[in-house]
């Protein structure tokens, strides 16, 4: 459904290796078989493409499992539109990146020590590189990127600055202190370094990192003409860094990360989409064509997200409880009374400056928020810690529940907490609500859409979107909650603005590539391609509106309610 029909030759040929392909897919292998059976096609698209548009993919981690099918699926697709590609990779250069976790060493000791270099530096890097050689394109290396003075002054920096200044740090007005601390804090998995014994060290590494990081990208776009820089995340070591020394080249910026549906990508322009996707101009979706049939697929899929059927992203337990009674059993609340609800995050994710955010961080929001509840013993507080702190790809070991009973060793009689261990349904327990109070969970779209009031105390993408309850300051976020409870849902008007919001997030932002299979194993995607000639344009819509993003600037937006989608 999420493509145009394609020739009936290459049918055959997907139908024939879908029924017959092997469990899990060398990457390499699959890119020879490719391009060996077009080689002579595929040398003169590349010596053609040389005068195109000056592509260079800068996502860090190379080897990854997902990164390498995706950015070399790309790569190819740009070339056959004409673009010459790049690559930049790390080559067991960098002491610290994106890929690295706690969770990962049995003795903190070795990263302190030897930051990546022993445990996945190699194979990430040998991966990569074969891949990238593989494709034939130029590939260029971190350590032929930075100067002996300039690693020199990356170590003696890394060092000297005291470690309350690294966060802060700014080289040439870089941020590179931000993306640093964010990389530490992802390490971790934590929202502060504190009572860490090893947080010094690994931030210093991060630090380190992050300045290579900075000199080997603006040497490199000082020394090749550049049109546009892709990479993942957007944010992090080396990534983000990339991203900052390319904006500041006056090179796009392109970023991107998978979405919730399945096959489903989030690409945007200039920055990381966590920043993007706040300051969307509302014009981009609020005129959308919009009927009976497309609201009606819309509220099918958020119906799909209580157990995450549709998704490739989801944190839904196995056996979500959905019955009312067996939450008030499990949680002890009375929903016969006034009910708030309250999402929490997970602490260590996306740890960035938001300009305009009213606390300096969740936990303050969460401390603050308890506090006020507790002197309105006439509502109760339902707050449903996110099930991702346990769930995700990188555990917290910041809970958020153990730091609620450090500021409340008692907790207020009307407050309630359901853990993220708790198979209770996030959304079950919210309708229950009179309305919920949220910090930046994307769940804010979800509850708009059923109609149900929200209040929005971070920077939640269904922030300024004329649909919820957004506090600019401290004081205007108090009194929206003295006007608590509200006792009455979205009028129908303003539901459907939330539900229009929705279907662009969740349909027109995610982007469909639908080449990549998830395996629901590791590497999370498998690339389904046979021919050179299926990444040709007209093939897939969602990779021609990617390509047409990344080589002219057009809008990530994928119009799926023009394309049967619906």
């Amino acid at each position: 459904m999420n493509r145009v029909p394609l020739p009936k030759r290459l049918l055959k040929k997907i139908k024939k290796r879908i029924y017959s392909r092997p469990a899990k897919q060398d990457l390499v292998a699959a890119w020879q078989g490719i391009l060996s059976a077009r080689s002579a096609e595929w040398e003169r698209i590349k010596h053609s493409s040389r005068g195109g548009p000056r592509v260079l993919f800068a996502t860090g981690a190379s080897g990854h499992g997902l990164v390498a099918p995706v950015e070399s699926a790309l790569a190819v697709a740009l070339t056959l539109r004409g673009a010459s590609v790049q690559f930049v990779i790390c080559d067991q250069f960098l002491p610290a990146c994106w890929l690295a976790g706690s969770t990962q060493f049995s003795d903190l000791r070795e990263f302190v020590q030897f930051g990546l270099r022993r445990s996945k530096c190699l194979k990430c890097f040998t991966r990569g590189k074969k891949i990238r050689d593989a494709l034939g394109l130029p590939t260029h290396l971190y350590s032929e990127l930075v100067s002996p003075d300039e690693q020199k002054q990356a170590d003696d920096v890394s060092k000297s600055v005291e470690m309350d200044s690294i966060p802060g740090y700014r080289l040439d007005g870089i941020a590179v202190g931000e993306h640093s601390l964010a990389g530490a804090l992802r390490f971790f998995g934590r929202g502060t370094l504190d009572g860490e014994p090893y947080a010094e060290h690994v931030l210093r590494r991060y630090f380190q990192a992050a300045l290579l990081t900075a000199f080997g990208a603006r040497r490199l776009l000082n020394q090749i003409p550049c049109d546009c820089k892709v990479s993942s995340h957007g944010i992090y070591v080396p990534d983000g860094l990339f991203g900052e020394v390319a904006r500041q080249e006056n090179v796009r910026v392109v970023n991107w990360n998978t979405g919730y549906r399945k096959k489903c990508f989030i690409f945007s322009h200039g920055d990381t989409y966590h920043h993007t996707m706040i300051s969307e101009p509302v014009d981009r979706w609020e005129t959308m064509e919009w009927n009976a049939q497309i609201e009606s697929h819309l509220m099918d899929y958020l119906r799909t997200r209580w157990q995450g059927t549709q998704d490739w992203i989801t944190f839904v337990h196995n056996q979500p409880q959905f019955d009312p009674e067996m939450i008030r059993r499990e949680v002890g609340f009375d929903f016969s009374k006034p009910c708030i609800g309250m999402l929490t995050n997970v602490m260590w994710d996306a740890q960035l400056h938001y300009p305009a955010n009213v606390f300096p961080n969740m936990l303050e929001w969460v401390v603050r928020t308890i506090d006020y509840f507790a002197r309105r013993p006439d509502l109760q507080l339902l707050i449903r810690v996110h099930p991702a702190e346990i769930t995700g790809l990188i555990p917290s070991r910041q809970p958020i529940v153990a730091e609620i009973f450090k500021a409340f060793p008692t907790l207020p009689a009307n407050v309630f907490i359901i853990g993220p261990e708790s198979r209770v349904s996030t959304y079950a327990a919210m309708l229950q609500c009179d309305s919920v109070i949220i910090y930046n969970t994307k769940t804010g779209v979800e509850l708009t859409s059923m109609g149900i009031p929200v209040i929005v105390g971070g920077e939640a993408w269904i922030r300024n979107k004329g649909i919820t309850l957004d506090g600019t300051s401290i004081e205007e976020y108090f009194k929206i909650l003295d006007r608590l409870p509200l006792k009455a849902r979205l009028n129908d008007m303003t539901t459907r603005r939330a539900r229009r919001y929705a279907y662009h997030y969740f349909f027109r932002r995610m982007i469909p590539l639908d080449f990549m299979e998830p395996t629901n194993s590791w590497p999370p995607v498998r690339m389904e391609l046979q021919d050179l000639e299926e990444l040709e344009p007209g093939n897939y819509r969602g990779l021609d509106v990617v390509c047409d993003g990344i080589l002219i600037g057009a809008d990530f937006i994928y119009p799926a309610e023009r394309h049967g989608d619906a």
